[in-house]
């Protein structure tokens, strides 16, 4: 029996970076990972190949939309083996060059599945076994398949259907709402396929505010995706010709017929198999493993990181997520946890969504005191040239100095201009700070200027 400083299951985004730092640290490091292909989500089925599409679909768009700029476009279309190659080509380089960190030496791989006996020790599928003195979790997540009445007895795409398309359908109902139903819902309307978007929430993109969400949904229409929200799925089937959709909408049963169905209504954390309850490792709701501020499970020694624990799935919070586990295991000092009031998340629909920071309903269910100020898109000049209206600009700020606490984009190159307070937000800068550096015109972040405007001048007259 092989042993080992520190057992990596899962070598993803968390994994990967967490076996990193421990190997830093002079241990002696596994990292097991039973998927065909190395990468890990990101890389191979998520941020890479979703952006990579989404994009081809925004250039097919604009050139759609060239009357507005005056230009003659006379035919564009997709097609979608090349867009495939395209994917392909940018995903591969990334999943070699992650394949290339994980076999240079640094640590031992093993090509297996793996689950606990006990708490120290892994079989793999071909009945090797591991001892380890630490062990992190980092099996990523699945697609969630809800009781949702005949979703299970259909034959439903899930994103990895739609990420590997080579044609375009002739028409989609979509399920869910979240942020993979919206992004995958416009690049389907945008390659040509009909669109038909099904949300039991109120509205969609329902973490997000009710403000931000109806911006997306007019924008969705505006394009011409049919979208339901506020509903409740009643029935699915699925004959030769396709699927049937009735849902409760408005008062009334309402029935949408389509080619394909796309169940977006989320990812679970993926834990099957692993042995958990051998370990003495415990699950909360919707099986996520539970950890404490350091990562660490109900088992000192076992850690986990990622889409398996939460509390969000974000690439960038499971890569710190992994390095600090890795760093607590083995006693680094001076470290701190994972600082979640710094959170950022982007939405790459068009226009895009982005937050960063504590948001006005955080503010609210706490009773805390805030001042925010907005500006739309339709008011400022680069963005009216660029024939981009919908959305707007907010920033959060507290009452008394005027130090930013967040803040909310909906528009044009949001995932960019959202981190304009990336760095103040981590300094505890205040709207003051902000407006003293020198913001270029005509840009569209010189937006930002207006909301922290309104702000000073509210703090300056209490």
């Amino acid at each position: 029996m092989k042993q080992y400083e520190f057992i990596v299951i899962g070598g993803g985004s968390a994994g990967f970076n967490a076996a990193r730092v421990a190997a830093s640290l002079g241990k002696r490091v596994a990292i097991v990972d039973g998927a065909k292909i190395l990468g890990g989500l990101c890389i191979l089925r998520g941020c890479m190949p979703s952006k990579t599409m989404l994009y081809s679909a925004e250039v097919l768009h604009l050139a759609r939309q060239g009357r507005a700029f005056g230009l003659r476009i006379p035919r564009a279309g997709a097609d979608m083996p090349a867009i495939q190659a395209r994917k392909r080509r940018i995903i591969g380089d990334f999943a070699a060059h992650r394949v290339k960190q994980l076999t240079a030496g640094r640590y031992d791989l093993y090509r297996s599945r793996a689950r606990f006996v006990d708490a120290h020790t892994l079989v793999l599928a071909d009945g090797v076994r591991l001892r380890g003195r630490c062990f992190l979790i980092a099996t990523g997540s699945k697609v969630s398949v809800p009781p949702v009445p005949g979703l299970r007895d259909v034959p439903f795409w899930t994103s990895d259907d739609v990420l590997d398309l080579d044609f375009v359908p002739a028409s989609v109902i979509v399920l869910g709402g979240g942020i993979v139903a919206c992004e995958l819902s416009q690049f389907l309307h945008r390659i040509g396929a009909r669109v038909v978007l099904v949300q039991r929430s109120p509205h969609i993109l329902r973490d997000h505010s009710a403000e931000a969400g109806g911006v997306l949904q007019q924008a969705f229409r505006d394009e011409g995706i049919e979208v339901f929200a506020g509903t409740s799925i009643r029935r699915i089937t699925h004959e030769r010709r396709g699927f049937t959709v009735a849902f409760a909408h408005g008062g009334k049963v309402v029935t949408r017929r389509a080619r394909h169905l796309f169940n977006a209504l989320g990812r679970e954390p993926d834990t099957a198999g692993l042995g958990l309850d051998a370990a003495g490792v415990k699950t909360g709701g919707e099986g996520r493993v539970i950890v404490n501020r350091w990562q660490r499970t109900s088992q000192k020694h076992i850690y986990a990181a990622g889409d398996v624990c939460g509390p969000h799935d974000i690439v960038h919070l499971a890569v710190v997520q992994g390095e600090l586990a890795a760093r607590h295991a083995f006693g680094v000092k001076g470290i701190k946890p994972v600082d979640y009031s710094l959170l950022l998340n982007v939405v790459f629909t068009e226009p895009q969504l982005a937050t960063i920071g504590v948001q006005e309903s955080d503010l609210q269910a706490k009773g805390r005191r805030y001042l925010s100020a907005s500006y739309p898109f339709n008011d400022h000049g680069k963005s009216i040239l660029m024939e981009a209206n919908y959305g707007y600009v907010k920033v959060i700020a507290e009452p008394v100095r005027g130090r930013i606490l967040g803040a909310e984009i909906v528009g044009r190159d949001a995932g960019e201009l959202i981190h304009c307070f990336s760095g103040p937000l981590a300094m505890r800068a205040t709207v003051f700070d902000l407006l003293r550096a020198p913001w270029y015109h005509p840009t569209l972040a010189e937006i930002i200027t207006y909301p922290l405007e309104a702000i000073a001048d509210q703090v300056r007259s209490p």
